[in-house]
């Protein structure tokens, strides 16, 4: 099921933290965030210090953090995956698909990351809301209750491990690494110890 599109006032705030998010990685990848303030971001983007505050609560959370209508993004997105399709296959597939709708900030990302390094421990925590919400799907589509049978978060926690592997990997390599093909090669080498266990009828609970 598509979205319904945005109002004019939605697609205005979204314009703006996006300005502001751009602002924020081509400040942050030139000098350095510690190196920049608020001040320079909300200049660059051309608004108010105020409205910067209004959209992040950190120059640090413009660079790594994660949007809160993303999560309810890659909800819907796992969610309308092929019922048949292996849930760690759906997670690379809708994972993936978050990089390449970001794939202009991910270089800038990474070099404001190689900056400051603490970054990348700050980016992890903030995919937390990410990771919870993967769960909830994962359980609707194999139907195992997440209380009783540890599969949905397993395979949620390998997938999300695999997206900080391949970051990690990606800053090691200054730049010689796509973190989207870092991410689809990782995610290969797991599929197949990660099928999803068969209910008591034998049928596989994908």
């Amino acid at each position: 099921m598509e979205a319904e599109p945005l109002g004019r006032r939605e697609r205005k705030r979204l314009a703006t933290h996006h300005a502001l998010r751009t602002a924020a990685l081509q400040l942050g990848a030139e000098r350095g965030i510690r190196d920049v303030t608020v001040e320079e971001i909300a200049t660059a983007a051309d608004v108010s210090v105020r409205t910067f505050y209004d959209h992040f609560p950190s120059k640090e959370d413009a660079i790594i953090g994660f949007d809160a209508w993303r999560v309810g993004q890659l909800r819907d997105a796992l969610a309308s995956r092929p019922p048949d399709e292996a849930p760690l296959e759906a997670l690379r597939v809708v994972m993936a698909q978050f990089f390449h709708e970001s794939s202009d900030e991910w270089p800038l990302r990474m070099r404001a990351i190689n900056a400051d390094p603490a970054l990348m421990g700050r980016m992890f925590v903030s995919f937390i809301a990410y990771e919870r919400t993967l769960v909830e799907v994962i359980e609707q589509r194999t139907g195992l209750d997440g209380e009783r049978d540890p599969y949905p978060a397993l395979v949620t926690a390998v997938a999300t491990a695999a997206f900080r592997a391949s970051m990690t990997t990606a800053r090691a390599s200054g730049g010689g690494l796509d973190p989207a093909a870092t991410f689809d090669a990782a995610i290969a080498r797991l599929s197949d110890a990660l099928r999803p266990p068969a209910h008591e009828d034998g049928r596989a609970a994908c």
